[in-house]
């Protein structure tokens, strides 16, 4: 078995998920849960078939998410995996929950617009996802003046109630 590190490309300003997921009608289903969650949204979603075809499927409503979700998604390979691109001024707290209820999500690796990579199990024809590095190690532990700042952007996004 070989060990790989895939980084997944992506600009700064663009959120992906990670997911594993089952059958062949998930990336319409997934489809449908990002559309009904956020009106407008912009984003390419790619979903890799683990049997017959062993097909990237391929959704979304910007063909250059599109596009990248795909390229990413065939660099990973492992079956069943699934990513989801969001274009600029789309988080992923406003669609997270959607994709959760998907019958066909098995779970998320991660949700992050952070600089990130998956590990990668590879056995002959097989890939596995074995965990994700999502963005840097911790510098420190946050202080008071920490704690205040973190809590006043909450409430200065509209996050929290004053």
């Amino acid at each position: 078995m070989e060990l790989k590190k895939v980084s997944i490309e992506k600009p700064e300003t663009v959120n992906v998920i990670l997911g594993h997921a089952h059958f062949i009608k998930t990336v319409e289903d997934l489809h449908e849960a990002l559309v009904q969650s956020v009106p407008g949204i912009r984003f390419g979603l790619a979903f890799n078939e683990a049997s017959q075809e062993r097909l990237v499927r391929k959704s979304g409503t910007d063909d250059a998410l599109v596009e990248l979700a795909v390229k990413n998604a065939l660099a990973v390979g492992a079956g069943h995996f699934f990513i989801v691109m969001l274009g600029e001024g789309v988080f992923p707290i406003n669609v997270m929950h959607a994709l959760r209820t998907v019958p066909e999500v098995v779970s998320l690796y991660a949700a992050t617009a952070n600089p990130l990579a998956v590990l990668v199990a590879e056995e002959g024809d097989q890939r596995a996802v074995l965990g994700v590095f999502d963005g840097q190690t911790p510098l420190g532990v946050e202080d008071e003046a920490a704690t205040e700042h973190r809590k006043g952007f909450l409430r200065a996004i509209g996050y929290k109630l004053g």
